[in-house]
């Protein structure tokens, strides 16, 4: 499966507002069905992160560990996911980022194929 960034303003938000959640120790992700075949990301990080060079290593960590993860999805519907990042997740080894991130997406696969 592939992964693409989700940049439009107006995807984010509908993501925000109508997608599901999955909380993590390391980040917060909400989720929704687009239809595409292939999983759109956005990463954000809040300001309480801390400076600018801070907020953009978490963000290109997390977006690296979900790119990797998806990777090794196989082909199925795809989903527009907006992850935020948390503080913990700055000093996180990266293969327990990998893990986590592909703990998320198996989560949200179980959780379309049951409802």
């Amino acid at each position: 499966m592939d992964a693409a960034r989700l940049r439009r303003d107006a995807d984010i938000a509908a993501v925000w507002s109508e997608g599901m959640r999955i909380q993590h120790a390391l980040f917060a992700l909400r989720a929704r069905p687009n239809g595409l075949g292939v999983i759109r990301l956005a990463v954000a990080a809040p300001r309480s992160l801390g400076r600018a060079v801070s907020r953009n290593r978490s963000r290109r960590r997390l977006r690296e560990a979900f790119r990797t993860a998806i990777a090794g999805l196989a082909n199925g519907p795809g989903y527009d996911v907006v992850i935020v990042t948390r503080p913990e997740a700055a000093a996180t080894p990266f293969p327990d980022l990998r893990a986590a991130a592909a703990t998320a997406l198996a989560s949200l696969g179980r959780r379309v194929r049951t409802a």
